[in-house]
């Protein structure tokens, strides 16, 4: 049974990113295993379970339903230690996102981008969807000391996406929508050799989302052993496209 890494944060991590993920994982067959800084039970940001502001802009109800299912799972209730991580051990990483203020314990830790690195040096498959590509983006090769997306295609969080729900809730909720003061498209960009060529930013959405039957509205980028996904409305197609790669073929 091939095991799959799923590090988060102790907080604040986005529903949908790692509950749709998580259940076509599970159905699929693969052995998980979450992991935090110090072993805590993880929590996803509250505000997506009943909405944003006003109801709105939450995570929609079948990811809820997938997220309660997680939350009484065992791999969920038992996670390694980042430190503990071995690498080697895995045959997939997942790196799911998340903008709320508790994702920076995730985003930041020179730990976890330590054993991402060494995990990227093993040419298995990975996974990045939002914010957790900047995890990628941050974690260095040891040889060249770039990014170990310095060479691959890739998509995150576009920086429309990013604006637009900051501009709807700042008013309310202040920089919740702004984890860094440097756009997550921003940064990414700045690690790549090419963004040019290198950057997708996919079509322009306002809302619209992929579901578990339709994918006209998901987009994901694939590149070798690498797919990465803009945002909650990407979940299902990357995590059946993740499977995909898991499994050595393209869906």
């Amino acid at each position: 049974m091939k095991k799959i890494l799923i590090p988060v944060p102790d907080n604040d991590f986005d529903t949908t990113e790692v509950s749709v993920p998580w259940k076509l994982l599970k159905e699929a067959g693969f052995k998980l295993v979450f992991a935090t800084e110090n072993g805590n039970v993880p929590k996803c940001d509250e505000k997506l379970l009943c909405g944003v502001i006003f109801g709105k802009l939450g995570a929609d109800p079948e990811p809820v339903s997938f997220y309660r299912e997680l939350e009484k799972s065992p791999e969920f209730n038992k996670p390694i230690t980042w430190k503990n991580i071995k690498p080697s051990d895995y045959d997939g990483l997942l790196l799911p996102g998340g903008h709320a203020p508790g994702m920076k314990q995730y985003l930041a830790s020179d730990v976890l981008q330590s054993k991402v690195a060494e995990f990227a040096s093993l040419n298995r498959p990975i996974g990045a969807i939002c914010h957790g590509v900047l995890v990628l983006a941050r974690s260095k090769n040891k040889k060249t000391g770039e990014s170990v997306l310095a060479g691959k295609k890739t998509t995150c969080l576009p920086k429309f996406m990013e604006q637009l729900a900051y501009y709807m809730t700042f008013w309310k909720l202040g920089k919740y929508y702004r984890t860094y003061p440097l756009y997550v498209e921003d940064e990414v960009k700045q690690t790549l050799g090419d963004p040019k060529k290198q950057f997708m930013r996919g079509p322009l959405t306002l809302g619209d989302r992929g579901t578990a039957t339709n994918d006209k509205d998901a987009f994901v980028v694939e590149d070798g052993n690498y797919i990465s996904a803009r945002w909650p409305g990407d979940a299902y197609l990357f995590g059946r496209k993740f499977i995909g790669l898991l499994n050595g073929k393209k869906r």
